[in-house]
């Protein structure tokens, strides 16, 4: 049996209930996919995720990789290999690469849909498939010449990598030292070392480009001074795309890791045995205005797979606490000859159930209202309504690091203290997949930002950079909404109250940004709240959507829909997150107050 259920009626509940994308499907520049369509397609991919995909998930941990360090190769596994190949097979890179190379032009919202699912079943699937993602940036941004590049990337099915990290700058990407020095032909050659450069090299297809950050001959201190450059494995003729010879680009060691073992996570140096030769993206000194391009998209892929991950274990620890007969009914509990029970029918059992239904749920609506949010800015492109792009593209930038951070954060933790502990005992073993969802799940709080640099990029760019306008506009409808009165009125009068505890954070640690312009140790009173600011707008808007779920759940009730206890889990679920978890926020709100910021006097000898 396949570890993987997908969620499938939820996601449609969200893309089509919730968020009414049918609106959007067979118009404009998505004319060529209705519902009936974009339902099929969501329908096969859970087929294939819940066989094909999910099919090497065990296999792709317990062997992980096998790395010629001679050659500087990456082996996967067969039975992986066979699971990416059905991938490929069936066309699915279409939606991530460019309509003019024979890409497929579905909303964002549909295909992180469908993301969620291959993230879910076998994640490894889809960071290797990155190519395709890896080449709409190439040709958007590339030179005619570069635009070959990625028709070949896209023809030939190359792989990509993101090579930011050194082994001396981690997150303080502007300390890069890798140094690049141009040719008298073009071309610029690069010398350095990557470190943690995900899916760094593999048997799955026969080249590779790298997207490098390096620092230009005379570039200047800092990020302003790097470029970022496209770096093959192999030379190729550019119209052709036929193999040349070997670039200088070599991986010198794979990481032995915590989890997501089939994801070869590499250590990679330019340059050392020969030259590591490398095209200038654009023909412009842009490196972090490009790279932000694939490191928006990185971020909306981590978050989704957290959240996905977490609706996997989940829907196993449902399965599992309907099937796990033990101990009597807590109300005859004394009574010893009382039959035993399936361990949902415990209180605790059932509360730790609904943690994670009403997480998985709200934050799958995180991420598909984050999606629409990219769809409206793709139509109002279209439309040449620039004034509305702008706006949308804001607000998809203010939800990005809560998709990421409080996504991976709440996922990672609540895949370990509630799915895995549904188990018991038996969760810790491998018998069951939940031990290898915790271990895949951590590394998704780590990389493409760390939970406390989303926290800070959260507060600092998107809120105070942007004077507070696009978190007060979203505040203002989630505020319209909790004053709407109708149904569950309790729950969005504790909407309201929570909202303007979240604001009273906001603007505490607002007024502390300002101060430190005089006293700039109060600096340090913002940057030890900023991911509990991140972790409770997280909270705010996970409400406001299983909220508004909940309204369009008991409409459908009442009409007595087929679909009954469907819409009464959809209703139980926003009540008891409501109950459960928005009156936090006035203690985060009490802490942030309270604080005097001395943690930071603390002498180190003292930890």
């Amino acid at each position: 049996m396949s570890h993987y259920i997908a969620s499938l009626r939820d996601i449609e509940f969200c893309l089509f209930d919730l968020l009414e994308r049918e609106k959007v499907l067979g118009t404009s520049i998505y004319s060529d996919i209705d519902r009936d369509t974009a339902m099929g397609m969501l329908e096969e991919m859970k087929r294939l995720c819940e066989n094909d995909l999910a099919e090497s998930f065990v296999e792709g941990d317990r062997v992980g990789t096998d790395f010629n360090k001679a050659t500087g190769d990456v082996i996967v596994p067969a039975s992986f290999k066979k699971s990416y190949d059905s991938y490929v097979k069936g066309e699915w890179w279409r939606l991530d690469a460019p309509v003019e190379l024979g890409g497929m032009k579905v909303p964002p919202s549909i295909r992180w849909a469908i993301a969620e699912m291959v993230l879910g079943s076998n994640p490894a699937v889809h960071i290797y498939a990155s190519g395709y993602a890896f080449a709409q940036v190439a040709y958007v941004l590339g030179t005619p010449e570069q635009k070959e590049i990625a028709k070949l990337m896209v023809d030939k099915h190359w792989g990509a990598t993101m090579q930011l990290t050194e082994p001396d700058a981690g997150s303080d990407v502007g300390a890069g030292r890798t140094k690049a020095v141009q040719q008298g032909d073009g071309t610029w050659h690069i010398t350095g070392t990557k470190r943690y450069i995900t899916s760094g090299d593999a048997d799955l297809y026969e080249n590779i480009v790298h997207f490098t950050l390096a620092r230009r001959e005379g570039g200047g201190p800092g990020t302003k001074g790097l470029s970022l450059f496209l770096i093959p494995k192999f030379m190729f003729d550019f119209k052709t795309g036929k193999l040349g010879k070997r670039n200088g680009v070599y991986v010198t060691s794979v990481e032995q890791k915590m989890g997501l073992n089939v994801s070869a996570t590499c250590e990679v140096n330019l340059g050392e045995k020969e030259p590591a030769v490398g095209y200038l993206l654009g023909d412009v000194h842009q490196g972090i205005a490009q790279m932000f391009k694939i490191i928006e998209f990185a971020r909306m892929m981590v978050g989704t797979k957290a959240i996905a991950t977490l609706s996997a274990g989940y829907q196993q620890a449902l399965l599992y606490s309907k099937q796990r007969i033990q101990g009597g009914d807590m109300k005859v509990m004394n009574d010893k000859a009382s039959p035993r029970v399936s361990i949902i029918h415990h209180p605790d059992v059932r509360r730790s159930l609904m943690v994670q239904k009403s997480y998985s749920e709200g934050m799958r609506a995180l991420v598909l209202y984050t999606a629409s949010i990219q769809d409206g800015i793709e139509l109002a492109t279209q439309a040449g309504d620039s004034e509305r792009a702008e706006d949308l593209e804001k607000l998809n930038d203010l939800l990005l690091p809560v998709v990421k951070g409080y996504g991976s954060e709440k996922s990672w933790t609540l895949l370990g203290t509630e799915s895995l502990q549904t188990f018991g005992g038996a969760g810790f073993t491998q018998d069951w997949p939940l031990e290898q969802y915790v271990r895949d799940a951590k590394i998704d709080t780590l990389y493409e930002g760390t939970t406390a640099i989303q926290g800070l990029d959260f507060f600092f760019r998107k809120i105070v950079k942007d004077g507070g306008r696009t978190i007060g506009l979203l505040g203002k409808e989630i505020q319209k909404f909790a004053e709407s009165g109708g149904t569950h009125p309790a729950e969005k009068a504790a909407l309201f109250t929570a909202l303007g505890n979240l604001n009273g954070i906001i603007g505490v640690l607002v007024t502390r940004a300002i101060e430190s312009q005089e006293d700039s140790k109060k600096i340090y009173n913002v940057g030890l709240h900023t991911s509990r600011c991140l972790m409770a707008v997280g909270e705010i808007i996970t409400a406001w959507l299983l909220l508004r779920q909940a309204d369009i759940a008991a409409e459908k009730l009442v009409a007595g829909s087929k679909d009954s206890e469907f819409y009464t889990g959809k209703i139980a679920a926003a009540k008891f997150f409501v109950a459960n978890f928005l009156p936090q926020i006035a203690s985060d709100r009490a802490i942030i107050e309270a604080s005097d910021g001395s943690l930071m006097d603390v002498p180190e000898g003292a930890f």
